[in-house]
């Protein structure tokens, strides 16, 4: 437990005061309407939209996951949410303007625009049970977490009682202010989480144990977790930590805040967006930041955290009250922080409330519009007034933060919880990316890939069936245990596809003429239609999915070279760090000429 002086405590209640300020200042004009509440109004900058992202991301529970991956496998472990990159930058240059011209309230709600019928409705409503509750809840879970490791550790607090402190502030926030609240109290709530991750990483790798970045990087216990890339004469590192990721890991797997194809809280925020434009800046800032910068003070400090907690032994020996099943690689950095000095010690709790909030009111403003606007409203009452709506919104947000804080309370560590996320929608995301450009798909596609991947994964993960196959000595090595559930689940989808009847004639071009999502994938319904002398194509309106995908390229060298340039100054090799720079501001020049070709054909 850590001593908290007059100071640090000023600093706290400072920022809980003005997040609680924000929330009730702008509740009364959140509570007008549902698009205000869910929405506000689509009329949000890029740059807002694009903070607010990156906020929201910067959850308790990611320098948790952090941590506990670099000290298991190293800096290059986090391969493992890297690679969703490239599913980010396909958002940005090829689904955000689509998303944009969709105008539906929830990406949920785009079923009905795609499909049609009774398994378009029945998709619908099920989706917004299947995450806007159990995903979500199982995301809130992993944050809230977190924030029960921190206040075990740094506080001495008991874990109901964190769950207590901390979700009721952020649940009644989140009743209150909405989306426009959460938006604009993402805004403080970066700049004072970056400040708190950067302020502790400094401090920390000056502790005299460390020695400074010199004495850490050639400490014993860190020098074989530096490399940003795994060991390539390391068969089972290579296939687990790039491969599967890059290869496989990123267009088939659902996974908050990085679905292929766009949607869940990026899609919400693409939505409220003023415009096409808007939403594609506000993703692009968003990825730069994500991926590129934000990543190395949380490293910093886990790679610090092997040196002063070598292992698990150590952490419990240093913290003996904290509960066995608690007890992780997680727990490290929330360790680390309590050797922080006053004043920077406030300003850390602060940035880990700012991201403990700003993630939990994105879920719950998130989760709780997919309850009102996909379930309530399509299945319960479809006359509902805004009134009713915004109520029923603030009473979903209070038991979505009940039953997340109570599942919380049984898990054990974050690594835990994003593995079983990542399988529940592994062999999904093809169909997310391709269901705009390909007219074949329809309702039944996503109906048996979501059932599919689902049962599949529970059968390996909570049966025998899982240790008989990817065992010691199984049929299959554990690293194939994902790229399995993949291969089923897509099997299983393209083959429905193919026995069922396809959408109707009706229900395409009307997609068609909204979207204008252009390719050969739907040059039968465009033929159909001029042979009923209906012309569903925009003429004022190019392709720009080519030039879209040659970005989404451009834009991973560019993004990777800042990620890895930065990761080599702060390892001394200014040689390489200066190259990959070059590398670096290329590509921004090539970038830029494609951005206005991009842009040329939205407009």
């Amino acid at each position: 437990m850590v001593d908290l002086s007059v100071f640090d405590v000023s600093i706290i209640i400072l920022f809980f005061a003005i997040t609680l300020f924000i929330g009730i200042y702008v509740s009364k004009q959140s509570g007008k309407s549902s698009a205000e509440y869910f929405l506000s109004g689509r009329s949000m900058p890029w740059w807002l939209l694009g903070v607010s992202m990156v906020a929201t991301t910067f959850s308790t529970d990611t320098p948790n996951l952090v941590t506990d991956i670099v000290r298991n496998n190293g800096v290059s472990g986090n391969w493992v949410w890297w690679a969703f990159l490239i599913t980010g930058l396909l958002t940005v240059f090829v689904y955000a303007k689509l998303w944009r011209k969709s105008k539906v309230n929830t990406d949920i709600e785009f079923y009905e625009l795609r499909y049609g019928g009774a398994p378009a409705r029945f998709l619908r409503s099920f989706r917004a049970i299947y995450l806007g509750i159990i995903f979500n809840i199982l995301a809130m879970a992993g944050v809230t977490l977190a924030a029960i490791k921190i206040g075990s550790i740094m506080l001495d607090l008991e874990p109901i009682e964190t769950v207590l402190y901390a979700g009721v502030i952020a649940m009644i926030f989140s009743a209150l202010g909405g989306f426009k609240g959460v938006v604009y109290t993402d805004f403080i709530l970066f700049f004072t989480a970056m400040a708190g991750a950067i302020g502790a990483a400094y401090y920390l790798v000056g502790l005299p144990e460390v020695g400074g970045l010199e004495g850490l990087l050639q400490h014993e216990n860190v020098a074989d977790k530096l490399s940003i890339l795994p060991d390539f004469s390391n068969t089972e590192a290579l296939i687990t930590l790039l491969i599967i990721p890059l290869a496989v890991q990123w267009w088939s797997s659902w996974y908050p805040g990085a679905e292929p194809g766009g949607g869940g809280y990026i899609a919400q925020r693409m939505l409220a967006a003023k415009d096409e434009n808007h939403a594609i800046g506000a993703t692009f800032f968003f990825n730069i930041m994500h991926y590129a910068l934000r990543p190395w003070p949380w490293i910093i400090v886990a790679l610090v955290s092997l040196v002063v907690f070598p292992d698990l032994v150590s952490i419990q020996e240093a913290f003996p009250n904290v509960a066995e099943d608690k007890l992780g690689h997680d727990l490290a950095y929330s360790a680390m922080l309590t050797k922080l000095p006053s004043g920077l010690l406030g300003l850390v709790l602060a940035s880990l409330v700012a991201a403990y909030m700003s993630t939990i009111s994105t879920h719950l403003n998130w989760g709780s519009s997919y309850i009102v606007n996909d379930f309530y409203k399509q299945q319960i009452n479809k006359n509902a007034t805004e009134k009713q709506l915004v109520a029923v919104g603030r009473i979903s947000t209070v038991l979505l933060m009940v039953f997340s804080a109570l599942f919380a309370l049984v898990l054990q560590n974050a690594l835990q919880l994003f593995d079983i996320i990542l399988m529940f929608g592994a062999g999904t995301g093809l169909i997310f990316i391709l269901r705009w450009f390909w007219w074949r798909i329809n309702a039944w596609s996503e109906i048996s890939a979501m059932f599919v991947s689902g049962v599949v994964s529970m059968l390996i993960t909570f049966t025998s069936l899982g240790e008989i196959l990817f065992g010691n000595e199984a049929i299959m090595p554990s690293w194939a245990k994902f790229p399995f559930i993949v291969l089923v689940s897509s099997i299983v989808w393209i083959t429905v596809t193919y026995l069922t009847q396809p959408e109707s004639k009706d229900v395409l071009q009307l997609f068609y003429k909204k979207i204008q999502p252009g390719g050969p994938g739907w040059n039968k319904v465009v033929t159909e239609a001029r042979a009923e002398n209906i012309e569903i194509i925009d003429t004022n309106e190019g392709w720009s999915v080519p030039s879209g995908i040659i970005a989404m390229l451009v834009g991973c060298v560019l993004i990777y070279s800042v990620m890895f340039a930065t990761g080599h100054f702060i390892y001394g090799e200014h040689i390489s760090a200066l190259a990959l720079s070059g590398l670096a501001v290329a590509s921004a020049l090539v970038l830029i000429k494609l951005w206005k070709k991009i842009k040329t054909n939205i407009l």
